[in-house]
């Protein structure tokens, strides 16, 4: 049938279908679309079951992995302890290691990124191919009910003619037998068309009798056309479902990227803590990114089936829930020119019948208005309600045409089939390679953690203020040990014999050393953050003023006679 419809599967439905079908005992299953049976249901289940295992090994090798990483970091640690001789080779071999992991974590970020490119696009081409399916359906419903609008309308104008004005007429006309026979004969005609009418093969629920519609005079909400109810349901359930699925699926993608951007800003700025939530959440994402994949492959597979051939499904589905007969759900979804419509008959019936009950009611006015004049407003009143039945006789005949109603099944087909199954198979491959990428980031971030340089313990010995704050953290370790001499014991430039004698200036280099060395030097930007030479401080000065500042004169004498002395 798929050649009547307009409508031929994909490659893609066509190699889904013709996945092997296994139910919980491994035995081979047919590949036809019923939801309904549990044996199909079992088939589904078991593709499914195939994420699952994959996240079990995923798990395993994430676990083996942190596993190894764990005994070789305490034989890292070991090694160190016990020598400290290849410290230039270890660190030559930590750099490779580095740049090892680094390049791999961000070969995994890289692919997720990707994933999530191809997800958004998945998405929205899910989203477009349900939103083309919902309107279609809403559309249909747009179309049966305007059809059901329409024939309650007519069988509630004529059901109140026949019981108003066709009654008073007869009343009227009751002294001339042959107009009482024309007045009667019209109105077994418009009971006609109502029993027409209301008894239509597109209806599937017991429709009222010419007798009740009389009785009632209308056509109540009751009696709707359980399909037009059906479709706008199915319409609305597949509006809400598809807002669901479209929302969750953003909230997936949004995490995982968010979690890719971290996990680089955390390698950047070597964040320990911003490290360890974004482990976390990689593991959450890990599963929730199996898992969907699951939902997807059991979704992808019974769409396949469904796509197939989906008029069979639905004829018989449709058959059998709403009791509506073959011949006009055939009618409507295959739409062949050389098919006849099921309400051909009926309506041809109708038509004549209305086209009787105006040959007569224009011959009672002919003959009844210059006898009766009081029956002239009873049948321009009927000329009316006939003249308005007729009208919405010729929209319901446009209606009834299987065009309509062909074109929105068709579009609402090739919505789900074309486009809703490339965006599941797109979300199925962002599921994958996303599940890849955060396996492997799971494997490469605690190596990372393991280059990241310790925040605390080299600046603990830098406590000497004189100390250049320009130097490296190797050189300030040193300096301590420069500056004491083999005893390690450091060099003080006084040296008190007694509470009154001056510090011996024989340990001071002469003043003509540093004079040489100022002159070598001046000038030159290249020696203008030299430290001093051989770490040690030329002999200190004394302005008379200063002098003058210590308690004892004979001290203050005897020191600036030493510096009397040492000037000249």
């Amino acid at each position: 049938m798929a050649a009547f419809l307009g409508y031929s599967p994909s490659q893609w439905v066509l190699l889904c279908h013709r996945i092997p079908r296994l139910d919980f005992g491994l035995e081979s299953r047919g590949n036809t679309f019923q939801p309904e049976v549990w044996e199909y249901q079992q088939t589904l289940l078991v593709l499914s079951s195939l994420s699952a295992l994959c996240l079990l090994l995923s798990l395993l090798g994430v676990s083996s992995s942190l596993i190894g990483w764990c005994c070789r970091r305490r034989g890292n640690h070991e090694e160190v302890d016990d020598s400290d001789d290849d410290d230039e080779c270890d660190d030559v071999t930590g750099g490779h290691r580095l740049c090892c992991v680094t390049w791999g974590t961000v070969g995994a970020v890289v692919i997720c990124c990707a994933a999530i490119g191809i997800g958004f696009y998945g998405n929205s081409e899910a989203n477009d191919g349900m939103y083309q399916m919902t309107y279609s359906l809403a559309t249909a419903n747009h179309t049966l009910s305007s059809i059901d609008i329409l024939v309650s309308d007519t069988v509630s104008l004529l059901g109140l003619a026949v019981s108003d004005q066709l009654t008073r007429l007869e009343e009227l006309l009751s002294r001339r037998d042959d107009l009482i026979i024309v007045a009667r004969n019209a109105r077994r005609q418009a009971e006609a068309v109502i029993d027409l009418l209301s008894n239509l093969p597109l209806q599937a629920t017991p429709p009222l009798s010419a007798a009740q519609l009389t009785t009632q005079g209308n056509y109540t909400a009751e009696n709707q056309t359980e399909s037009a109810v059906t479709v706008d349901w199915a319409a609305q359930r597949v509006g809400s479902l598809e807002e669901y699925r479209w929302l969750s699926y953003i909230l997936l993608l949004l995490l995982d990227l968010l979690i890719c951007l971290f996990i680089l800003l955390a390698l950047a700025k070597e964040t320990r803590w911003l490290l360890v939530l974004m482990s976390s959440l990689s593991w959450l994402a890990l599963f929730l990114s199996w898992g969907s994949l699951g939902l997807e492959t059991a979704t992808a597979v019974a769409l396949s089936d469904f796509c197939v051939d989906p008029d069979t499904y639905i004829l018989n589905t449709t058959q059998l829930d709403l009791g509506v007969r073959q011949d006009v759900l055939e009618y409507y979804l295959i739409c062949n020119k050389g098919m006849r419509s099921p309400f051909q008959q009926r309506l041809t019936q109708s038509q004549r019948a209305l086209s009787n009950i105006h040959a007569q009611l224009t011959g009672l006015e002919a003959m009844a208005i210059p006898q009766f004049p009081q029956a002239e407003k009873s049948l321009s009143e009927l000329q009316q309600v006939l003249n308005v039945t007729e009208g919405n006789f010729q929209q319901l005949v446009a209606l009834l045409n299987c065009r309509a109603l062909n074109k929105d099944y068709l579009d609402a087909i090739k919505g789900l089939c074309y486009d809703g199954m490339e965006g599941v198979l797109y979300l199925s491959l962002f599921s994958f390679l996303s599940a890849l990428s955060f396996s492997s980031l799971l494997c490469t971030l605690p190596r990372a953690w393991d280059q990241f340089h310790s925040d605390s313990g080299d600046y603990d010995d830098s406590d000497d203020d004189s100390e250049d704050p320009f130097g490296s953290h190797q050189a300030r370790r040193q300096m301590p040990t420069s500056r004491a001499g083999p005893s390690g014991v450091l060099p003080g430039f006084y040296s008190y014999q007694g509470g009154a004698s001056a510090p011996p200036l024989s340990s001071a280099p002469p003043l003509s050393h540093y004079m040489a060395q100022n002159a070598l030097f001046s000038g030159s930007p290249r020696f203008e953050s030299v430290p001093l030479i051989e770490r040690q401080s030329p002999p200190p000065s004394y302005s008379p003023s200063m002098l003058t500042g210590f308690g004892d004169p004979q001290l203050n004498s005897a020191a600036g006679h030493s510096r009397t002395e040492f000037l000249s």
